[in-house]
């Protein structure tokens, strides 16, 4: 064979759909190809073409347009054109970017191609979303986790009809009820509507040891404001939900009606996620020491949850939980060492830790908001309190932020006051180090806060961002600055030399351009959530960004963080260092194939992104 042939062939070979044809096969596609080249800003596909063919981007970029001239594709290297094949192409204007070098394959010769391989043909009769979302199935089914609480639904754990009894009902009638029927809780209905909740703990706490008259009625010790979930919640989201929230007990409500309850014991049941109770034994711990050998212990969760099939979503929400939980019992420990507090305060935190994403290779983000009447007087206590609880957070694992974003930062443990001019100054002069500060600030979440000091910050806050046009194209273009590896298997976009040699960082170049993404929608729209999918999601409830464009950036999200968790358990289960350099070596080519449709979808929002808010920068 030609050494022109050989080499198109071993192009092909590794990239998909034609890694699904048979050699034989493969071998003979060179021969059937003709070699086209396009001029920069030259229409494509050509206007001389005798007969639609679909193409096969060896060289260049090629970006999609619809007829109000928005961008709603681009095509690099390896990339598909099929639409004169599927008789879609004057929905779209296409044109070349770059000079661009191209295979052009008869639209009839490819048929015949997908009538002899079903896996080939696999590819054709899929968009990019549905084959991410595919792709994002079998990554969460491998490998399997059986009957554990990555895959069990909480409808199968309820296996009788809610015990219940009304609010008028008398405390001691309503232990005889939980007696009866061997039960721990009490559901308590006025008529169809849940109306509260008891426990064998409140019976102890609320009546007995506080001398209550068991005749009362029970609406006396009922827990009013009670968290649901929906019978198909995961049980794991079950279980996260109740280490939270410290609590043991979940009523499960469908469309407004009460299904039943769930129970930490119905939980325990199942072995794959025993590891996440290292929250109890937080709650329980009464030294650093304690902390520290329960901190050294996260690595090992993120290999066992990895290995139980959970994906990132889960990792990072046990991960934060677990972050919570320690934070909480470090101010605990340092408000019993240093005495109560001065002025009421509010541990903010920021960050992967703010958005519950933390893997057990997460450094620290955090601040302290202070009442408007703390003055120079109380500084030492909680220059005390902030550098007990960094120290701790670092002695546990999570160590010191690099750009010293901490609260034993004096500039970053202030009044309400001060907060609030600083997010006025960042959102009407939105300089570089603004910018860079957004990333972890406008991803705040309090995580100890009793006298409510956040949320009016956060609404101020929110009001300022979805006003200002210029800050939000600012925010945009920073959001820009992170772009996704597109053409990561060539050499020219690999780290060459040093400790991360052929690889590529999958957190900045994957991971954080979404983040980003998301933060700007969120921020437009003012809305609350720190969540990445939920913010994507609430934009798309809102109309800041379309349905379809949330679901595909939750589904490239999590396919790419799930990798990363997968990259990093690997490295931990080896003894070494989690990182997040990815080499494509590690990867089937399926997987990279996917990884690339992740990295194409990130890349058209981008564009679309930058070209919506791109005159808000000087308007």
């Amino acid at each position: 064979m030609d050494i022109e042939l050989i080499e198109i062939q071993e192009f092909l070979a590794g990239r998909p759909p034609f890694d699904q044809l048979p050699e034989e096969a493969l071998a003979q596609l060179p021969r059937r190809l003709q070699v086209r080249y396009f001029r920069r800003d030259s229409a494509f596909p050509p206007e001389d073409e005798d007969s639609p063919r679909l193409y096969i981007l060896r060289r260049g970029a090629i970006e999609l347009r619809n007829d109000d001239d928005e961008l709603i594709g681009k095509l690099a290297e390896g990339d598909l054109y099929d639409l004169r094949c599927r008789d879609d192409s004057d929905r779209y204007r296409a044109t070349a970017v770059e000079d661009t070098l191209v295979y052009a394959l008869p639209c009839g010769e490819l048929q015949a191609l997908r009538e002899r391989h079903a896996g080939f043909a696999e590819h054709f009769e899929q968009s990019i979303s549905n084959r991410l979302r595919k792709a994002l199935d079998v990554l969460r089914d491998t490998p399997p986790s059986g009957t554990g609480l990555m895959t069990v639904r909480v409808r199968s754990m309820i296996n009788r009809a809610p015990i219940s009894t009304g609010p008028e009902t008398s405390i001691r009638e309503a232990a005889g009820i939980m007696s009866e029927h061997r039960v721990s809780s009490l559901l308590i209905m006025e008529g169809e509507h849940l109306a509260g909740m008891i426990t064998d703990r409140d019976l102890r706490s609320r009546c007995l040891a506080a001398g209550l008259s068991s005749e009362r009625p029970v609406r006396e010790i009922m827990t009013e404001r009670l968290h649901s979930i929906e019978p198909d919640t995961l049980g794991f989201e079950a279980l996260l939900t109740m280490t939270r929230l410290n609590v043991h007990h979940l009523p499960v409500i469908e469309r407004g009606r009460v299904m039943g309850l769930v129970s930490s014991t119905d939980l325990t049941r199942f072995q794959s996620a025993n590891a996440v109770y290292l929250v109890g034994d937080i709650h329980r711990a009464e030294s650093l020491e304690t902390l520290v050998e329960i901190g050294s212990r996260i690595p090992e969760l993120q290999v066992h949850l990895v290995t139980a099939g959970a994906t990132a979503h889960q990792v990072g929400q046990a991960i934060s939980t677990i972050t919570d939980a320690i934070t909480r019992r470090l101010l605990e420990l340092a408000e019993a060492e240093l005495g109560a507090p001065p002025v009421p305060y509010c541990w903010m935190v920021g960050g992967s830790q703010a958005r519950r994403e933390q893997s057990s290779h997460s450094d620290q983000d955090n601040a302290l908001l202070l009442a408007d009447e703390a003055g120079p007087e109380h500084d030492a206590y909680f220059a005390a309190l902030a550098r007990f609880v960094n120290d701790g957070l670092h002695a546990c694992g999570f160590i010191y932020c690099p750009g010293d974003v901490m609260a034993s930062n004096p500039k970053w443990r202030q009044p309400l006051r001060v907060w609030h001019d600083y997010f006025a100054t960042w959102i009407v002069k939105p300089e570089p180090l603004a910018l860079m500060l957004a990333s972890v600030f406008f991803d705040l979440r309090p995580l100890h806060d009793p006298a409510g000091l956040f949320e009016p910050l956060q609404q101020r806050m929110l009001e300022r961002t979805r006003a200002n046009r210029i800050f939000i194209a600012y925010m945009a273009a920073n959001a820009l600055k992170y772009r996704p590896p597109l053409g990561f298997f060539r050499n020219i976009v690999l780290i060459h030399g040093g400790d991360h040699d052929h690889t590529f960082d999958i957190k900045h170049r994957g991971t954080v351009p979404i983040i980003d993404l998301a933060r700007v929608y969120a921020l437009s729209a003012g809305l609350t959530e720190t969540n990445t999918r939920e913010r994507l999601r609430a934009a798309a409830e809102c109309g800041a960004l379309s349905r379809d464009g949330a679901a595909n950036l939750v589904d490239a999200s999590e396919f790419i963080a799930t990798l990363r968790m997968r990259h990093q358990a690997h490295q931990l289960r080896n003894g070494t260092k989690a990182d997040n350099f990815l080499s494509p070596d590690e990867l089937s080519p399926l997987e990279r194939g996917h990884l690339k449709d992740a990295f194409l979808l990130i890349n058209t929002m981008q564009e679309s992104l930058g070209q919506r808010h791109q005159a808000g920068r000087f308007t």
